[in-house]
């Protein structure tokens, strides 16, 4: 039976973050007629009896392994029944009026593939939730730009790309563009996403009246080091699908000087400082991700 809205949230071993989000949920949410579907990517902290427990209203999707954000949202996009489907992280919170406020934009504005919120950091400052699609120069320089048009008679503007936090996309456009690449395991998903959304002629929103309290890095604060270097592989990868080999290429080089430079500049100041402190060794960080890049470059070249 189709619905307005289907929130997706994927979740991996955060419990009481998760329980946070679906109350605020099931809390705000009013006058939409909606589902929640939640995959649990093997989590070991007991999410799963959570979410039986004290919501059983919830659809749970249980994988055997962490097959990852894009994957994991591909089986609740094809298990599901809205009109628009919502990606929602696990570690949010979802302020009163937020949600209806993106999908009444989205009726109001039949050409919108792709909506997203205003992002709030735990203080309530802004937490910045859109930005230019990536290219060679705004990777090298570190810099997301963040140029936005505004939309006529409506406090909203037309961007490039909006973070997977809370996104909000057309089922008619999903349908036209094809699901989440699964080749990106995490990070960037959204940005290729939002690519080929635009690509294929529809356009991306920042609503800055719908807002969430995003407290950032639920699951991945866990895998830290990890998941650093699979950030910068799917930046890789964006490039390599959407720019070409060689600009693929240009910027493996650079992320592997500026991590060999930051590491080895850290490791003489550590050594100059004399200090035994394990927790100062953060030159090792920059170290194992240059390593990373370039055992990932000999695998590609052999292939």
């Amino acid at each position: 039976m189709v619905t307005d809205l289907s929130i997706i949230v994927v979740n991996w071993n955060t419990k009481d973050l998760l329980a946070q989000c679906l109350r605020s949920l099931y809390d705000t949410v009013r006058n939409l007629d909606f589902e929640v579907i939640v995959v649990d990517n093997a989590s070991t902290d007991g999410s799963q009896a959570t979410v039986g427990d004290h919501f059983p209203q919830t659809r749970l999707i249980e994988n055997q392994k962490n097959e990852g954000f894009a994957q994991a949202n591909n089986q609740a996009i094809c298990a599901s029944h809205g009109r628009y489907v919502l990606l929602l992280n696990s570690d949010t919170i979802v302020q009163p009026g937020a949600l209806e406020a993106m999908v009444h934009f989205a009726e109001r504005h039949p050409e919108a593939g792709i909506v997203g919120c205003k992002l709030l950091n735990t203080d309530g400052s802004l937490q910045p939730s859109w930005a230019q699609f990536p290219t060679l120069w705004s990777e090298l320089m570190g810099r997301n730009f963040r140029k936005r048009r505004p939309v006529v008679d409506e406090p909203a503007y037309e961007v490039d790309w909006v973070g997977g936090a809370c996104l909000l996309a057309r089922r008619k456009a999903i349908e036209m563009v094809g699901l989440l690449d699964e080749n990106f395991f995490m990070y960037s998903e959204e940005t290729d996403w939002c690519f080929r959304m635009v690509r294929n002629g529809w356009k991306v929103y920042y609503l800055p009246g719908a807002e969430v309290v995003h407290f950032g890095g639920g699951s991945s604060q866990q895998a830290s080091d990890e998941m650093l270097a699979q950030l910068y592989q799917s930046k890789l990868c964006f490039f390599r699908k959407h720019y070409g080999p060689s600009r693929e290429g240009l910027l493996r080089m650079s992320l592997i000087i500026t991590a060999l430079a930051r590491g080895c500049g850290l490791a003489i100041l550590s050594l100059l400082k004399q200090s035994s402190n394990p927790g100062k060794c953060s030159h090792k960080r920059h170290l194992m991700l240059a390593g990373k890049l370039l055992r990932r470059q000999r695998t590609d070249l052999e292939h």
